[in-house]
This record gives structure tokens, C-alpha cells and sequence, in this order.
């Protein structure tokens, strides 16, 4: 790993490249976070409560060799972080058809293979990752034993020819474990969820057939296969109360998910699993 000086995080102030404020897009806004602009080649987001803790995390992978995820770069002038951008496509709020490719989906559990891989080992120290909510009802969780991306959604995933060639996005990053942080990819892209609730344009796609593609392609061993029904009944709940707590006392994009209905969704695919555990697990294990 390299060990190359770079000023602290905190210490990190951004000069602009000649000309660049004359190259300004405004980028897809995120569930979240808003104000997100490329300027040039760089990304600008609104400074956050983890965004040093991020900024961390971002240094290790780089240092690690982890090409997948972009840089940080310090603070602009108005404050707001700066990262390099990652050139690519990413998908739309409802993914487009191009997305249900299955080459995509087995180089998405590739590339998060190796995010993971490169992570080993990190912990933050100068700046600790915010707490998360944890519900007052009992919730298993899982150790934090690995700082991960924890949100690679379709519109998180940079791809280039077809494969998925980095994540952006790692606003929701922190400890976890390698599986739930799979899984939670896998939820996203096979899609595990309520048929009422599937994307148009992805009705007729098979997500037993799915999630063993991103199984085999991640290399989940026959463990983990068998666990993840109940890891996935056991996220949902959390996901809702976490969902819930958030709206009320965070506001903003969390007030807005939930005013259009997303505890509904995560309960219905809560129920979905329950009704198909069984073949889940034949689909991963047979």
C-alpha cells in the first residue's frame, strides 16, 4: 500500500484549474443530497457531518490502489467538498433497459468485490464515522468489521463499455460487514422486490436468476447463500426504522422518500422475502 504525505483532510483547500468554473453541469440530484455540480473535472458536494470521515476513507482506497472510487481533494473556496469525477454513465432514476444487462450486474459484484478487498484493513481514526440510528425495538445487526460504500445503487455505479468501472456516492458509508453490504447491492440490482413494486421495463426480469449471478460473481460462500433471506428480512426492518426515525428528525430528502411511500415498499419487500426464503436459497444453493 502507499504511504505517499498528503495533508490532513481538514487542512485540504482546492484550487480551481484555469478556466475550469467555465465547464459547470448540474448533476442528477441523489435521494438526499442536493447541489451536487462537475466543474471541470471535479465533483462538488455540499460539506457534510462524514465528510471528513469519507474523505478518510477515500485515501485508503487510493493508497490501497482501489481505482474504483474517487479523490478527494480538499475544500473549495465556498466550502463544499471536492472530489475527482469519474467519467461514465450512470443510470437514471428508473434504470433504463441497458442496466438489466447480466454482464454488468457480474462486473458490479466484481468491482465491489475488489472495494471490499481494498478496505480491509481501515480504520478511522482522526475522524470517526456519525453514529447511525439504532432502533429502541431489538434489531439484529451484524459486527462493524469493515468500513464500506453501503448505497451501490444503479445511479451510484460508474459504467464504461458496458461494465461497472466505479462507485460515486459514498455519502452513506461507514462500518458494516462485506455480506450486508452485498447483499444490499444485490437487493438493488437483481431487484429484491415486491413484483408491485419492480421498475417499468423490468417486468419480465427473473431475480432468482439474478441473484445467483451476482452470487457466483461476488463469491458468496454456501453460508452466506443460506443466510441471506433472513439478512434480508432482518435489513428491511432495520431499513424501516431507520427510514422512519430519519424523516422525522433529519427532514429533507428523507421526509420527501417517505412522503412518497418508500416504508410501504421496504415492507412489502420484507414480505416478499418471507414468501420466497425457500426459493431464494435454491435459486443461490442448487
Amino acid at each position: 500500500m502507499s504511504t505517499r504525505y498528503r495533508p490532513p483532510a481538514e487542512a485540504r483547500v482546492y484550487v480551481p484549474a484555469p478556466g475550469e468554473a467555465s465547464d459547470v453541469e448540474l448533476m442528477p440530484a441523489g435521494d438526499v443530497t442536493e447541489g451536487v455540480v462537475r466543474v471541470g473535472g471535479t465533483i462538488r458536494r455540499p460539506h457534510q457531518p462524514q465528510s471528513l470521515a469519507v474523505a478518510g476513507y477515500l485515501d485508503w482506497l487510493e493508497d490501497a490502489g482501489f481505482d474504483g472510487a474517487p479523490r478527494y481533494l480538499g475544500r473549495d473556496v465556498e466550502g463544499r467538498d471536492v472530489l475527482t469525477f469519474l467519467p461514465g454513465q450512470c443510470a437514471g432514476p428508473v434504470p433504463e433497459a441497458w442496466v438489466q444487462s447480466e454482464e454488468l450486474l457480474a462486473s458490479v459484484a466484481r468491482l465491489l468485490r475488489r472495494l471490499h478487498t481494498a478496505s480491509a484493513g481501515f480504520l478511522p481514526d482522526t475522524h470517526a464515522f456519525p453514529p447511525r440510528y439504532i432502533p429502541p425495538r431489538a434489531v439484529r445487526q451484524d459486527p462493524a468489521e469493515l468500513v464500506c460504500h453501503l448505497d451501490v445503487t444503479p445511479q451510484n455505479v460508474v459504467v464504461r463499455d458496458g461494465l461497472a468501472a466505479g462507485l460515486v456516492d459514498f455519502d452513506l458509508a461507514g462500518p458494516s460487514t462485506a455480506l450486508r453490504d452485498s447483499y444490499n447491492t444485490a437487493m438493488h440490482w437483481t431487484p429484491l422486490r415486491d413484483p408491485a413494486d419492480v421498475w417499468p421495463g423490468w417486468e419480465g426480469v427473473d431475480p432468482f436468476r439474478r441473484l445467483r449471478i451476482f452470487a457466483d460473481a461476488y463469491g458468496w460462500d454456501q453460508d452466506e447463500r443460506r443466510r441471506v433471506p433472513g439478512l434480508g428480512i432482518e435489513a428491511a426492518a432495520l431499513s424501516y426504522e431507520r427510514m422512519r426515525h430519519n424523516a422525522a428528525t433529519l427532514g429533507g430528502g428523507w421526509a420527501r422518500m417517505w412522503d412518497d411511500g418508500v416504508g410501504e415498499l421496504i415492507l412489502r419487500r420484507r414480505g416478499w422475502l418471507e414468501a420466497n426464503a425457500e426459493q431464494l436459497v435454491a435459486a443461490l444453493t442448487e
